[in-house]
This record gives structure tokens, C-alpha cells and sequence, in this order.
């Protein structure tokens, strides 16, 4: 059974930083690409960053390119989510997100943890 369990969200100042962790478990790791996808209330779900776990290559949207960094610790099974140089923001569930077919920029994979809360204000 897929498990996907985050941690790491709170309350920043803009410019902050925080660092996501996603707990994975249940799947065959090499195979698999794992994502986060923030979700505000009243949007739509955005993928911010994926990443390959097999061969541990990325892909970022645009607006996170320089301020957001995925990554993966093969032995611990954890992917992380370093967020930098945070824009104020309405508040955010920032959802861990794993699927076998790929990277989904629309959010749409098949596995979800429940998220973690970011909020950046002054």
C-alpha cells in the first residue's frame, strides 16, 4: 500500500524559507516519480516540482525555477521540498504526490499524502 506522509509546513515571513518532507513507502521505488502539488482553497491544483526517483533528474514550474529545490534520500525513502526566498501568499496545502506513469503538472497522480499547511505572511 502506497503511504505518503508530509511534514515541515507553518507560518513564514516573506524571503523565509521552509523544507517539506515527504515519508514515502509501499512502492517500488526506481520506478516511480514523486511530486509536490500545492493546492490553495478556490484553485486549482498546481504542480510545483517532481522528481524522477530512479535516476533523480527534476522538473520545476516556471515560477518555482530558482526558489524551489526536489530532491530524494534513497536509503531514508524521503523527497523534500526546500522552499526559498518565499512571496507572500494566500495559505497552501503543499501535498506530496506519487505516480508510476510520470511527472503531472496539473497535479493529477494516483497516489496523495494529506499535505502540509504553508503560509506566508507578514
Amino acid at each position: 500500500q502506497v503511504q505518503l506522509v508530509e511534514s515541515g509546513g507553518g507560518s513564514v515571513q516573506p524571503g523565509g524559507t521552509l523544507k517539506l518532507s515527504c515519508a514515502t513507502s509501499g512502492f517500488a521505488w526506481g520506478y516511480y516519480y514523486v511530486g509536490w502539488v500545492r493546492q490553495a482553497p478556490g484553485n486549482e491544483r498546481e504542480g510545483v516540482a517532481c522528481i524522477t526517483l530512479g535516476d533523480g533528474s527534476t522538473v520545476y514550474k516556471e515560477a518555482a525555477k530558482g526558489r524551489f529545490t526536489i530532491s530524494r534520500d534513497i536509503a531514508k525513502r524521503m523527497v523534500y521540498l526546500q522552499l526559498d526566498s518565499l512571496k507572500p501568499e494566500v495559505p497552501a496545502v503543499y501535498h506530496c504526490a506519487s505516480d508510476s506513469a510520470g511527472c503531472f503538472p496539473r497535479g493529477t497522480y494516483d497516489y496523495w499524502g494529506q499535505g502540509t499547511q504553508v503560509t506566508v505572511s507578514s
